[in-house]
């Protein structure tokens, strides 16, 4: 797994468990972990999309 992909579960298993007990803190916690894995996921995209781009060898 991707460290994106790794918040993105833990997160989940967050949100889950605090839900389940009722811990208002680590619901937060968990969609803190999700919001981290979305933003790696755009950066990651932004940096594929500036390397093919600019990444060209001109002639």
């Amino acid at each position: 797994m991707t460290d994106k992909n790794v918040d993105e579960a833990k997160g989940r298993a967050k949100e889950a468990a605090g839900a389940a007990t009722d811990d208002n803190g680590l619901k937060r916690e968990g969609k803190a972990d999700q919001a981290r894995s979305s933003v790696k996921s755009a950066v990651d995209r932004a940096a594929e999309t500036a390397k093919s781009l600019f990444g060209r060898k001109r002639k």
